[in-house]
């Protein structure tokens, strides 16, 4: 006799649908016998990892039968010189979405409440949904966070804010002055997450700087990534920045040897490797500069865009496009879920990429 599990799970999970992430290419090519495929789905860095970062992973393999170090002390050390922070603010992550996740363990269950805004990274809701918090979903302004109305959404058991900044899947971001007055009206006892996987493309001085916030605020936590601009998206390393006590907590939930040696080693030699940041920058810019020229020259609306990528509207149903565009060969990504069905997301690719994807696009159009 078989026995239906589902009812056994823990009651924010039944009703969960896993997270779908975007199209594999090797998944294309089974389903469509395509050969020559583009993937322009999942934000990753086109250039490949840097080659220090492969020298340092090359220097590390003999060492994979044993543990990684479990407290991550010389990726710590290099965070800790470069961001200017002290190594007991900072907790390592399997990519940052695993520190999110952290937090969420740590502070929500069923007698909390969790604060975010409509289009934002779709991990916070669904991790509100598995620990049975209330989700509290704020309307956007102009597909961004409005933070006087995030502000007021507040109540007494909120126990975290969520704030993408650059956002994904918009790309909209916030300045320093409005963070700092949003920062200055949360309650202490709130622990505000400010999510900046896109933090190292934008150069903007108005752009609100985490690291500085989290100078004055004690309940924010700034989370970053090596999977974007430092191209590591395959091993999975990411990190926050909080106070010492926060950081305390956050360990007590984090699993032992949660980031890998080959990671370590490789965010370590990323860390480093200055010309290589600085080149993914700078294709990163030239490339969304040609990707919102193609859309505006097919008078396709787009928002504007600080990440690796750009969210454009194609003004009809864009689950139609996106199929069109997967038997062109090119994979993009759809952001229905996020409340935007008409709506696609196309990263940054290289430059031969991004024009096969706008040729692909007036094709289907």
């Amino acid at each position: 006799m078989s026995c239906d599990f589902v009812p056994l799970a823990n009651r924010g999970v039944q009703a969960l649908r896993p997270y779908q992430p975007g199209k594999p290419i090797e998944e294309l090519q089974r389903e469509l016998g395509i050969e020559h495929i583009v993937k322009l789905a999942s934000n990753e860095n086109p250039l490949g990892p840097g080659e220090k970062a492969l020298q340092a992973i090359n220097n590390t393999l003999a060492e994979l039968a044993r543990y990684p170090d479990g407290a991550g002390f010389e990726l710590k050390k290099a965070l800790s010189e470069k961001l200017g922070v002290q190594a007991s603010m900072i907790t390592l992550g399997n990519g940052s979405n695993d520190v999110l996740n952290l937090i969420g363990l740590a502070f929500l269950n069923s007698q909390a409440s969790v604060v975010f805004s409509e289009h934002a990274f779709v991990v916070y809701p669904m991790m509100a949904q598995y620990l049975s918090a209330q989700a509290i979903e704020v309307p956007a302004i102009d597909y961004g966070h409005d933070l006087e109305a995030m502000l007021a959404a507040i109540r007494e058991d909120t126990r975290v804010v969520f704030i993408a900044n650059p956002n994904n899947p918009t790309g909209t971001w916030l300045g320093h002055d409005r963070m700092h007055r949003f920062m200055q009206k949360v309650p202490d006892n709130v622990i505000v997450v400010l999510d900046e996987a896109y933090a190292e493309y934008i150069h903007d001085v108005d752009y609100a700087n985490g690291l500085l916030l989290q100078k004055e605020f004690a309940n924010l936590v700034v989370t970053r990534t090596f999977s974007k601009a430092y191209g590591l998206a395959g091993l999975r390393v990411g990190y926050s920045i909080a106070s010492p006590q926060i950081t305390d907590i956050l360990n007590r939930v984090r699993e032992p040897f949660n980031v890998n040696t080959l990671a370590q080693a490789a965010a370590v030699a990323a860390l480093h490797d200055h010309d290589y940041l600085q080149k993914s920058i700078d294709l990163n810019k030239r490339g969304r500069e040609q990707i919102e020229q193609g859309l505006a020259a097919m008078d396709l609306s787009f928002i504007p865009a600080q990440g690796n990528f750009v969210t454009f509207d194609t003004g009809v149903d864009a689950a139609d496009v996106y199929q069109k565009l997967l038997e062109q060969g090119v994979i993009v990504r759809p952001v229905a879920a996020y409340g935007l069905p008409r709506h696609l997301r196309v990263s940054i690719g290289l430059e031969q990429e991004n024009s096969r994807f706008l040729q692909a696009l007036k094709q289907v159009l």
